[in-house]
């Protein structure tokens, strides 16, 4: 037989076989073929109505109807008890849903708190159920979970995290069950959304910043290494630039570049505008003037060709700011702070809480506030809600303005 006669025939026959109505587990399911695959597949209706189709895995019929037989009854039995045959990891589940709040965001239909629920989804749930199935969730992989997110974290969770995190992860079990991968009545473990309630943000005193600002230069100077030294340079600037401008340390700030820096004019006067992208997505903020003297002082110490911040700014230099002079940038900022702390004796605020970097951005927000910004105008600065601004700092509002109260 010609190749070209044995293809014809074989497409004859695998025609032959689309047309008839092949059927298997005495008539409760049907075999068929489609065009792009030799195995032939299998339809059937589930006991909740709704109709499921599998492959066989194999392009033979008598091997097909003998596991069709196996699939369907272990189907059965899976749809009796709740389950389904459909398999998917919380992980592939997990992906439909971020593209389904990333298309809302995009289209304006979508909440503010998508953000939060996806950066929930993509940090702390995928990485930890990712590989288990629904089912496979028990009451103590979730206690797991919660011992596991607080070794993440670094401390356990306010009740605002947890309560963010509890209602990701509830999208996540809910289109599960409105995609038929677990049944609608079946019982899955919930996440604790109960937790400690938020205290004040530990920030720094305007006299409290002023002894810091004067510490590190001591600081600096007891260093052990020129590589220590130049990490405490580093720390410094970082320091300055965070307390003047209220980005967000890490996430916003440290991948910041100086093509990112651009002149803002009013009239005859012009100010710093720095353009940065982190948890709410990409914003322009205004940078206070002491922030100038910072970037000049960065900018001869990484020892750049020019002799003014405006040529830099004009030359759109695509370089990190915050790198050491080798080009590397630092990923203990914390540490290298934590140690500041330790030798200032300002580790702690007068109720007893710890300062980290993020500090700074509360300093900046409660200056701000003693100022007169109102709350509207702070937030778009900070790339946060009004909500979270009333949240944390609306109780310490009516101290700073006790002279305008009184």
């Amino acid at each position: 037989m010609s190749l070209l006669k044995e293809l014809f025939t074989q497409q004859h026959n695998a025609d032959d076989n689309a047309d008839k109505k092949i059927t298997a587990v005495g008539g409760k399911a049907k075999l068929y073929k489609r065009s792009s695959s030799s195995s032939w597949q299998m339809r059937f209706r589930l006991t909740n109505g709704k109709w499921h189709s599998q492959s066989t895995n194999t392009a033979d019929l008598e091997q097909a109807k003998e596991n069709a037989e196996r699939i369907y009854q272990t189907a059965m039995v899976k749809s009796d008890i709740g389950l389904t045959p459909i398999t998917k990891t919380f992980k592939q589940i997990a992906v439909i849903e971020l593209a389904n709040m990333a298309q809302a965001l995009a289209s304006g239909s979508g909440k503010r708190t998508y953000r939060d629920y996806t950066f929930a989804i993509n940090k702390y749930l995928i990485p930890f159920f990712g590989s288990y199935t629904i089912e496979k969730i028990t009451t103590e992989l979730i206690r797991d979970f919660e011992s596991w997110r607080v070794a993440v974290m670094g401390k356990i969770p306010m009740a605002s995290t947890k309560r963010n995190h509890s209602s990701a992860y509830i999208r996540v079990i809910n289109l599960a069950k409105e995609k038929g991968i677990i049944a609608s009545t079946a019982v899955v473990p919930m996440l604790d959304s109960k937790g400690e309630k938020s205290k004040p943000r530990p920030a720094f005193s305007d006299r409290e910043l002023d002894d810091l600002l004067a510490f590190i230069p001591k600081w600096i100077a007891m260093s052990y290494a020129d590589r220590t030294r130049q990490m405490r340079i580093l720390c410094y600037a970082y320091i300055e630039f965070l307390v003047n401008t209220g980005v967000r340390h890490g996430t916003e700030a440290l991948p910041l570049r100086w093509k990112h820096l651009q002149w803002h004019w009013v009239g005859e006067k012009k100010y710093l505008r720095i353009w940065v992208s982190g948890k709410t997505g990409p914003r322009y903020l205004i940078a206070k003037n002491e922030v100038i003297a910072v970037l000049e002082r960065l900018m001869r110490w990484q020892e750049l060709p020019y002799t003014t911040l405006d040529e830099l700014i004009d030359d759109k230099l695509d370089k990190l700011i915050f790198r050491m002079l080798t080009g590397e940038q630092l990923s203990n900022m914390e540490n290298i702070f934590r140690n500041l702390m330790k030798h200032s004796k300002l580790m702690f605020d007068s109720g007893g809480q710890r300062r980290t970097l993020y500090s700074l951005r509360h300093t900046y927000a409660t200056r701000s506030l003693a100022k007169g910004i109102d709350i509207h105008t702070l937030a778009r600065q900070m790339g946060t809600s009004v909500l979270m601004i009333e949240k944390h700092y609306s109780k310490i509002t009516p101290m700073l303005k006790a002279e305008m109260l009184g």
